[in-house]
Order: structure tokens, then C-alpha cells, then sequence
């Protein structure tokens, strides 16, 4: 399930529009997490990874940011991720037609909160059981969630670290992936080397023997 919506800019983390579903069973937490997407407006800066995960008891924050939007979701942590993205990516696609040109100029919190409506029937479709069996077939039009950076949002805040820090953390444990790969097949190439260099030691070892004691 969907809980929250949120779009915000992000040089200084002016929420734009949001979507709140509220019920008795999420509604205890539900502000909670509001003000939680909040502070992460705030620590969003052009360094940040433009996908991520950030993993929270129960649920989930999923959000991209595209010509310097960010676009949040709260979902329940059981949620599809790939649709999670393909719902951010539908909202990104038309907030950015609609206001794409008036973002940097807006001041007020919540200038556009008529996109709500937009939300609600986007999100109808994507919480629908037929919708979900259908864009649950789609993989070509979205990136590749495995490479969508995940963290947990708690540590992030109070931390105080910037998610920019987390990118190059990503992307440090990448680079160190490649290089261990590429010093296994280094090594796995010595060894083959070796085993080749020992048979053939050994056998003209043999052909000696044979050659000075048997003849």
C-alpha cells in the first residue's frame, strides 16, 4: 500500500505537492514519517544519489529526483519496488509537463497541491490487483532497481549524514568489487599458469629419466 506522497525541491527542500493516505491502522505513524521525508528534503543537495531506498520498521521510502525534484514515496515495506519507481516515474513525468518551469520560482510551501488529484488516480491504478499483475510484467522502461541504493532512514538522520556521503560509499564498495574480481581472475590465471609450467617440468623430467636410464 501507498501511505504518503510527497515532491519537493530540492536546493532547499520546499515541499511542492503531497498525498496523505490516511487510516486508522497507518495514521498513528503516519506523521511520524512525514516529518521524517521532511528532514530528508533537507539533506538532499545535487550530490545525492538520484534513486534510493531508505529502509524504515514496516515500510518504506522510495524516491528519484529529476531536474532537481524529488519525488517521494512511503509505501509498506512489502511493496514491489519496481513499482514503487514506475509510480515515481509516472508523477515525475507530469509534474515536470505541468510545472516544470514554475518550480524555481514558487516560495509557498504546497504551491501546487491540486497535483493531489493526479496522485490519487495514479496511485488507484498502481494499488489496483489487475494494474498490479500488469505493471508487474513491465521491466524494460524502468533502471535497474538492483542498483538502487538502500539504507536505512533512521541511521541517515540521525547521523546527520548526507546521502551524497552514501552515494560514494556505493560507490567505493563497487570499485572494490571490480578490483576483487579482476585479482580472483589475476590469481585463477597464475594458477593456470603454474599448473601448466609443473606438467611440463615434469614431463621432461620424465623424458630425461627415460632417455639416460632406460636407454
Amino acid at each position: 500500500m501507498v501511505l504518503l506522497t510527497m515532491i519537493a525541491r530540492v536546493e532547499d527542500g520546499l515541499p511542492l505537492a503531497a498525498s496523505i493516505q490516511e487510516d486508522e491502522q497507518s495514521g498513528r505513524d503516519l506523521q511520524q514519517h512525514q516529518n521524517q521525508a521532511k528532514l530528508l528534503f533537507r539533506k538532499l543537495n545535487a550530490q545525492s544519489p538520484t534513486r534510493c531506498t531508505l529502509e524504515a520498521r514496516g515500510v518504506a521510502f522510495h524516491y528519484l529526483i529529476e531536474h532537481g525534484v524529488c519525488y517521494l514515496v512511503l509505501c509498506e515495506a512489502a511493496f514491489p519496488k519496481k513499482m514503487a519507481f514506475g509510480f515515481l516515474e509516472d508523477l515525475q513525468t507530469e509534474f515536470h509537463e505541468q510545472y516544470g518551469k514554475r518550480v524555481p520560482t514558487v516560495s509557498r510551501p504546497y504551491s501546487f497541491i491540486e497535483f493531489d488529484t493526479y496522485i490519487q488516480k495514479t496511485k488507484k491504478s498502481y494499488i489496483d490487483s489487475r494494474a498490479r499483475r500488469k505493471f508487474g510484467n513491465i521491466n524494460t522502461e524502468l533502471q535497474d532497481v538492483q542498483r538502487i541504493m538502500v539504507a536505512n532512514i533512521e541511521e541517515v538522520l540521525q547521523r546527520g549524514e548526507a546521502l551524497s556521503a552514501l552515494d560514494t560509499k556505493a560507490s567505493n564498495l563497487s570499485s572494490l568489487s571490480k578490483k576483487y574480481r579482476g585479482d580472483a581472475k589475476y590469481l585463477n590465471t597464475r594458477s593456470t599458469y603454474a599448473k601448466v609450467a609443473a606438467g611440463a617440468v615434469f614431463f621432461i623430467t620424465l623424458l630425461i629419466y627415460v632417455r639416460f636410464w632406460w636407454l
